[in-house]
This record gives C-alpha cells, structure tokens and sequence, in this order.
C-alpha cells in the first residue's frame, strides 16, 4: 500500500512539472494580491503592520482555491478516476496520497514565499517564523476542505462558481485562527494557543476529509 501511495504521489508531482504554467500561476496570483495592497492602502508602516497578517492569509486562502478544480479534474477526463475507484488500495488513501500532492504543489511554495512578500508590509522579521508554521498548518487544512467541495463539483457545469461557495464557508474558522496566530505573534502575546487550534483542526481535516472526498468521488462518478 505503501508503495502504492508513493507512485500516487510521484505521478502527480511528476504531471505538475509537466505542467508548470498551473503551478506558476497560482504562485503568480498569491504574489500579485498581496502585492497589490501595498500600493493601494498607502506606505503608512503602522498601518502595513496592522494588515499584513490578513492580506498574506487571504491570498493564501484565494491562491489555493485557484489551484482546487485540478485536483481531480484531469484524472476525471482521462479516465484514471475510474481506474483509482477499482485499485486494491482504498480509494481513501489514494485520496490522501493526491492531497498531499497537491499541498507540495500548490501549497509550500506559498509558505516559502510568504516571508518575502511580508517584507512590503515592515512586518517584524522576528515573527516570520511563526507565520511560516501558521501557514504550513493552515494551508494543508485549506486543501484537505477545498478536495471535498472539489469532488463534489466534478464534472458540473458552473463548478467553480458552486466550488466556491461551497469551501470559503468552511475556510473561515482556518482564516481566523491562522490570521489570529501571526497578530499575537506580532503583538508579542505568544501564539501557542493558535497553532494547538490549528494543529487540531488540521488532524480532524486530515483524518476524515479524504474518506468524505471518496465517498463524493463515487458519487460524482456514478
């Protein structure tokens, strides 16, 4: 089984580099939104400061959005799906095995880049760190919701208008406690408390998304 989820997750890492205009834009719009708020807020450091935690995670949360209509989309039209419903693997730990996938594709290099861009804000470098752990709890949290609502859509017309309204609801407990994390780090207040939350809410996401996203794939399937 092992081996199994190790081919899974090459293959998709392996398309994505075949692929890497989809991975490039995503990191594009990441790096275009936060950019933008800089120029249109004003240079006011103080206020920079102050919204910096909630602009990085917003355009973290919209830039994977951006990237969920793929997650199952290509295997979909070519009929690897099927071929996934019908392996000795449980479609579950496939299902894993892509999230995870998915995440080093679309996800860390939102963290590497995170750090960078809060550079416009005068963010404080020592909180750097800590908004890099925020995102690498988050983000993963972010994939595992948006491939529920990502299998439910596939094959829909309209779908990523549907996917949309169906993910940024359940995304808001992620933005909150991840925008929370970063500002009590800022403010010196210790953040300890926020990445335990995000901590827990990554291991439930990480332990019943991938069978929700199974059972959904069947649906949309049959």
């Amino acid at each position: 089984m092992l081996a199994a989820l190790r081919c899974v997750i090459h293959r998709d890492l392996l398309l994505a580099m075949r692929r890497r205009s989809d991975v490039l834009t995503v990191l594009l719009f990441f790096v275009i939104v936060v950019s933008l708020f800089p120029l249109g807020v004003g240079p006011e450091p103080g206020l920079l400061r102050t919204i910096a935690p909630g602009v990085i995670w917003v355009a973290a949360l919209l830039a994977s959005m951006l990237a969920l209509n793929r997650m199952f989309a290509a295997d979909h039209a070519d009929g690897t799906l099927e071929q996934m419903l019908l392996s000795a693997t449980p479609l579950g730990m496939i299902v894993a095995a892509k999230m995870v996938a998915h995440w080093l594709i679309s996800g860390l290099p939102l963290v590497l880049m995170a750090p960078v861009l809060a550079l416009q804000f005068d963010f404080p470098q020592q909180s750097f760190g800590v908004l890099m752990l925020s995102l690498v709890l988050g983000t993963p949290a972010l994939s595992l919701i948006g491939a529920i609502g990502a299998a439910l859509t596939l094959g829909l017309r309209g779908g990523g208008a549907l996917l949309a309204l169906l993910v940024l609801p359940l995304y808001v407990p992620v933005l909150v406690i991840g925008t929370g994390t970063v500002e009590a780090a800022a403010a010196g207040l210790g953040a300890g408390a926020h990445l335990l939350l995000l901590s827990a809410f990554l291991v439930v996401a990480a332990a019943f998304a991938p069978w929700v996203v199974a059972v959904a794939l069947r649906i949309s399937v049959e």
